[in-house]
């Protein structure tokens, strides 16, 4: 099997050497890695700068708290779908050019996003932003594992964790201002990715050189189609039951029934697949099991903060887009620098379980006390719950991919990683589909029961804007009324934050049964398999 050595890349375990052998410096290391940071940035952007302005574009679309969901959540069931499938083709193909095709995929989303005339037709856009979306999330760890070791790696990672910091408070502002800005509007929210991509595209070819590795290829598109049916399965359920039918009736039963035998088909398929999609033998290490059982509550609590913050700020307290982008900043810096300094510590010493379990602690911590928040909590109080939260986020996402890449081979490694990254796809989406519904479903509770204190004739005027599950407007909403919408947002939104907890708290108990392997010196590329971990025919031949 003939491949060519990239820069960066280790040969018999010496340190990341350039073409000319000489040890390859960390300047030389972060401009092999600036493309694709720059690509990690796009794909975080094109997820948080709508944030903040869904409230604005849902009504302008004539949408409902349903569409509001699956605006996101579309985007997330396509990259959780993918990003098992882009992580086989990474053991497969050019790791290279899969990242630059998934930009493509991206960018051609983007633009027919942004010319959007109703939301079934964004949604589906937004099912294509997020098939690009999953192939840059999977394979930024998948690239930097190939050249980087476990041990180094660790400080790279929080350089990826602050790309993933700065995207995410920049988006809602980015997106907050241009929805503010009446000569732009929320479409550009959608076309402003678009140059970063394109640039993206251009630096990637000029500074990421990867080996190719030549391999017999068949992909196991069977896989994909079953995985990816038995989850949409599952999410429209989540998202339509208690509205379109009862959560107990023949129709949820036949949805639950249909995704739990496609998710059986798929681990029958699996099993027997020669090139399996997600090779189930990698759950015989249990690390992997721990660390993607982990990541899927880990996913409920990070997708479910970014969603619905905006609500609260725009719905319960009046703020305009831009200044609830502002208003989010203590999560985010508490995301940046626990990331950014986990990732240096880590790197220094070659121990990463603390940093999960710190995590955990406080991710539970920092939710359950957002669970406490109405309309009237003061920002104070709040800013403290969010700077928890993020910091609990900065600890786990990274470091669990981390863990996972230390105890596989180098031909799993695309697999493993994407597996973590899946996994975390799906607990977000599912989070969010089944949040949305609670907090809908609470949303009009409050509203009634607020209009019923308000007395007869307050309850005779309708819905306060909510009928029909719509967005409401404030401004076009008389005083007692915007306090009960006010108010039952902010009840409902905090409703949301109370039962995403235990989730945190349930990964916060798989962390504590994972047992730390000390972190390699040799990059995937080159390393021994970890003790424990799955064994190939191609590892078993290599060891010969």
């Amino acid at each position: 099997m003939a491949t060519t050595t990239p820069d960066g890349v280790r040969e018999s375990g010496r340190p990341e050497t350039t073409s000319d052998g000489t040890p390859m410096t960390h300047p030389q290391i972060m401009k092999a890695l600036s493309g694709l940071m720059l690509g990690m940035f796009v794909a975080i952007l094109s997820s948080t700068i709508v944030s903040n302005a869904l409230p604005e574009i849902i009504g302008d679309l004539g949408g409902t708290q349903s569409s509001y969901t699956w605006v996101v959540t579309a985007a997330l069931l396509s990259m959780t779908a993918a990003t098992p499938l882009w992580g086989k083709l990474s053991d497969l193909f050019s790791k290279k050019l899969l990242v630059q095709i998934s930009l493509v995929i991206y960018v051609l989303g983007s633009v027919v996003a942004g010319l959007s005339q109703n939301t079934g037709m964004l949604i589906a856009c937004r099912v294509v932003q997020g098939i690009g979306v999953g192939g840059l999330s999977a394979l930024a760890q998948i690239v930097m594992a190939a050249m980087i070791s476990p041990r180094e790696r660790g400080r790279y990672s929080g350089y990826l964790g602050a790309v993933f910091a700065v995207a995410t408070v920049g988006g809602p502002l980015l997106g907050g201002v241009i929805t503010d800005t009446d000569w732009l509007g929320w479409r550009w929210c959608f076309y402003v990715g678009v140059p970063f991509a394109i640039i993206a595209l251009i630096v990637l070819q000029k500074t990421l050189k990867l080996p190719v590795v030549k391999r017999d290829v068949k992909v196991d598109w069977l896989g994909a189609f079953l995985i990816s049916g038995a989850v949409s399965l599952l999410l429209i359920w989540v998202t339509q039951a208690g509205d379109s039918y009862d959560w107990v009736s023949w129709t949820s039963l036949a949805m639950t029934a249909g995704s739990v035998v496609l998710g059986l088909l798929f681990v029958l398929v699996e099993s027997r697949a020669s090139d399996p999609i997600i090779p189930l033998r990698l759950f015989r290490n249990k690390t992997i099991t721990l660390a993607s059982a982990a990541s899927l509550f880990v996913g409920i609590a990070m997708f479910s903060g970014t969603v619905f913050f905006s609500q609260f700020f725009q719905l319960a307290r009046g703020e305009s887009p831009t200044m609830s982008g502002i208003l989010t900043i203590p999560m985010i810096g508490g995301l940046f620098v626990s990331s950014t300094l986990s990732g240096a510590v880590i790197t220094r010493t070659g121990k990463w379980k603390a940093w999960l379990v710190a995590g955990g602690v406080l991710l539970t911590a920092g939710l359950g006390l957002l669970g406490t928040l109405r309309y009237d909590t003061p920002y104070w109080h709040i800013a403290i719950y969010m700077a928890l939260t993020g910091l609990g986020l900065g600890m786990m996402m990274q470091n669990l991919v981390l863990a996972t890449q230390n105890q596989v081979a180098p031909e799993d490694l695309g697999s493993a990683s994407s597996v973590v990254t899946f996994f975390r796809s799906l607990g977000g989406a599912v989070g969010v589909s089944a949040l949305g519904a609670v907090m809908a479903n609470r949303v009009t509770h409050y509203v009634q029961d607020g209009l019923t204190a308000l007395g007869p004739k307050a309850a005779a005027m309708g819905h306060g804007g909510t009928a029909g599950g719509g967005i409401p407007d404030l401004d076009k909403l008389p005083a007692p009324f915007r306090t009960v919408i006010e108010s039952a947002y902010g009840h409902g939104v905090g409703d949301v934050f109370l039962y995403a907890a235990p989730f945190a708290l349930l990964s916060l108990l798989l962390v504590l049964f994972i047992k730390e392997v000390a972190l390699k010196s040799k990059p995937a590329a080159h390393a021994p398999m970890a003790e424990g971990a799955p064994q190939t025919p191609a590892t078993a031949s290599l060891k010969a």
